[in-house]
């Protein structure tokens, strides 16, 4: 009885959601906690949750990070990154834990430990009307002691996005 009547509701949530949504492309350049150069091109939705909260989004993005380095040490991530956004005046803040899939277990001279990574993500922007959004991001990666070792790293951010 509840698997027949979660299945409707969360169709309606989602169809609700979708008729205010905005989508852009993003771009974001970044350093890790170790000084690796990245580069992270990817796509987000963001969601107006106004109806429950004025200052409230809800931003679902995903996207491929390349972390630079030579034949052994490069590495990429696809990351799929869900986020609450809380907005005054043209100023925003979000948060929030993604998932990761990194392609190599290592990078720098760091052991992940498992492909799969947790992203905590914090960021402080400035919407830009129809330029965009601008912002600066902090994310740690871990997989959170799912197995050993689990040498987790920060990634920090100056990101962009077009929103249309």
């Amino acid at each position: 009885m509840t698997t027949s009547l979660a299945r409707p509701l969360a169709c309606c949530l989602l169809m609700g959601l979708a008729s205010t949504a905005t989508a852009g492309p993003t771009l974001g350049l970044g350093s890790t906690s170790e000084g690796t150069g990245a580069l992270d091109l990817g796509y987000d939705w963001t969601f107006d949750l106004s109806r429950y909260h004025p200052s409230l989004d809800l931003r679902l993005g995903t996207g491929v990070i390349l972390f630079e380095g030579d034949d052994r040490s490069a590495n990429q991530a696809f990351y799929l990154r869900p986020a609450l956004r809380y907005s005054w005046d043209h100023v925003f803040v979000e948060g929030g834990i993604g998932a990761s899939a990194f392609i190599d277990t290592h990078i720098e001279d760091r052991d992940l430990g498992s492909s799969f990574q947790f992203e905590d993500r914090l960021a402080l922007g400035l919407r830009m009307g129809p330029y965009g959004d601008l912002s600066i991001s902090a994310t740690h990666y871990s997989n959170a002691s799912i197995k050993e070792p689990n040498d987790g790293f920060e990634l920090y951010a100056l990101n962009w996005r077009l929103a249309y």
